[in-house]
């Protein structure tokens, strides 16, 4: 991976991680491309990272291997026509990391025939413990599925899904699932300072106690589901807090919530098939 060029259209904040991931994990700067229309955050990206920089995103395309589109979903139809005739006459890899914009529209912009891989991260990729899913549609051979998962890879783990269709559920899960254990804490926070913790002190507790589960589900062998029995003694005060939780419906509510998310990326992404 480490020789080819790659080119970003987009330099926004996840640009910047994924751009940093690849430096740190060898990537040489001078071989990696950043368009945008804001020429303070290009400045910004070539002071820091030491990277090539260009408005003109034509100009980027044609000096890459790999192209990845991280500019916003409803740029993503005037920005891929604008660099078509350019990905037609080059054929490089297309990474998308645009949320609900289908592999299908991608062909309809960029020509049928163009390689690409559509990725679903998710904002931990920021501070490099993202987790990503991809899919390849039939033009990727297996170098450009490795150079795909590298990329990714830089920032985090990254998993390959069989059918384009479960970049959806995956959406559900990993995509909006920051947010899930944000509204968690929220609300443990708030709960302990009703408690009579101190703010600062009861953030503290609570960020850690999430950093130390998630480790130890990271590391074990055991499902969450058993390392939750491990944990919760008969009649102590993890099973009352457990029981509270299960006698409110929680993962019922769970079930509902993840469905919802999953919906409505299938719905975002439907108008994108029209153009």
């Amino acid at each position: 991976m480490n020789t080819h060029k790659i080119g970003f259209i987009g330099g926004g904040n996840m640009a910047r991680s994924l751009l940093s991931g690849l430096i740190a994990s060898g990537h040489a700067p001078d071989l990696l491309w950043v368009s945008d229309v804001n020429a303070d955050a290009l400045a910004a990206l070539a002071d820091e990272l030491k990277v090539n920089v260009s408005t003109d995103n034509e100009a980027v395309v044609s000096a890459v291997d790999v192209v990845v589109l991280a500019v916003k979903p409803q740029m993503m139809d005037s920005v891929a026509q604008q660099v078509a005739a350019v990905v037609a006459q080059r054929q490089p890899l297309v990474v998308s990391i645009a949320a609900g914009i289908s592999q299908n529209s991608l062909r309809l912009w960029l020509g049928e025939q163009t390689a690409i891989v559509r990725c679903m991260p998710n904002t931990p990729a920021l501070v490099l413990t993202g987790a990503t899913a991809l899919h390849a549609n039939s033009q990727v051979n297996a170098a450009q599925r490795d150079l795909a998962e590298n990329i990714l890879r830089s920032v985090g783990i990254a998993l390959w899904v069989e059918d384009e269709s479960q970049l959806d559920a995956v959406t559900a899960v990993s995509g909006s699932g920051p947010a899930y254990f944000f509204l968690l804490m929220e609300a443990m926070e708030k709960t302990a300072v009703d408690l009579g913790l101190q703010a600062d002190t009861a953030r503290l507790l609570v960020l850690q106690t999430a950093l130390g589960a998630a480790k130890i589900a990271f590391e074990s062998p055991e499902s969450p589901g058993q390392l939750r029995q491990r944990v919760t003694s008969p009649g102590g005060t993890t099973q009352q807090a457990i029981s509270t939780f299960q006698q409110g419906g929680f993962a019922e509510l769970v079930d509902k919530a993840l469905h919802a998310a999953r919906d409505r990326s299938i719905e975002m992404s439907k108008p994108k098939e029209t153009h």
